[in-house]
């Protein structure tokens, strides 16, 4: 594992932007294009910011997202909505780059939908696709994508993407579907970013990074070792265990 730590949170979101652009320059002098895949939540958003300023060629990347309530897109709970918002929209991304959940077609058809989108990327080859890079993030809980503890979906590694029904109880009460990539996909990312932040994430975080390998106990774990996690010090206060 390679762990970045930074003073606040806004200075491990500028370096995990800036590694994220970096990655993406390099498929794209190798390859001539580049696929991204980006996570929701509160995190990232200024990590979206600094993508609209960065006139990055983004003609040349394929846009996805790592998982989607299913909720409208203009809904303030869409993850699209947050990249929208504070990115897409700003730098005149090209719409047909964007790779949304389309989540107007229901949970299902729209987990259904979106796998086949991916599949198409690559060539309509069956193997789970090898995006050059995931962001991803990760709940207090440990959940990463909308793979939360205890879903039997963490033990999928054949599908692409599916419909989950999230009901989470305790200080954030969740009871939503959403659309998430499952582990065939994040583990076979070409590279992998993590941005945590945050003093609520600190106890799920240790766990993670130095606990046994339980994802089903703790999803962040998924493609944990290759992983370049992006932590600030609020979330990992003591340095002197890093891995």
């Amino acid at each position: 594992m390679n762990v970045h730590h930074f003073a606040d949170a806004p200075a491990a979101a500028r370096g995990c932007a800036a590694r994220i652009l970096e990655l993406l320059t390099a498929a794209i002098e190798q390859r001539g294009t580049a696929t991204l895949a980006v996570s929701g939540g509160t995190s990232p958003k200024l990590m979206f910011e600094i993508f609209a300023r960065s006139g990055f060629a983004w003609e040349r990347v394929q846009l996805f997202f790592v998982d989607e309530r299913v909720v409208p897109p203009t809904d303030p709970q869409s993850n699209f909505k947050l990249a929208n918002d504070a990115w897409l929209s700003q730098c005149a991304f090209p719409a047909a780059n964007i790779h949304r959940v389309q989540t107007e077609l229901g949970a299902e058809e729209a987990a259904r939908v979106y796998g086949e989108d991916i599949l198409r990327r690559q060539g309509g080859r069956k193997a789970a696709p090898s995006l050059d890079v995931i962001h991803r993030g990760m709940g207090p809980d440990s959940h990463t994508a909308s793979l939360f503890p205890g879903q039997p979906l963490i033990q999928n590694h054949t599908d692409i993407a599916a419909a989950v029904w999230v009901e989470k109880m305790g200080e954030v009460k969740i009871h939503q579907w959403r659309v998430t990539l499952l582990p065939a996909v994040l583990e076979a990312a070409r590279h992998t970013v993590i941005l945590v932040t945050g003093p609520d994430k600190a106890a799920a975080l240790r766990a993670v990074l130095e606990g046994p390998y339980d994802p089903m106990r703790h999803p962040a774990q998924i493609a944990r070792e290759g992983a370049e996690w992006f932590v600030d010090q609020a979330a990992l206060p003591d340095q002197t265990a890093l891995p």
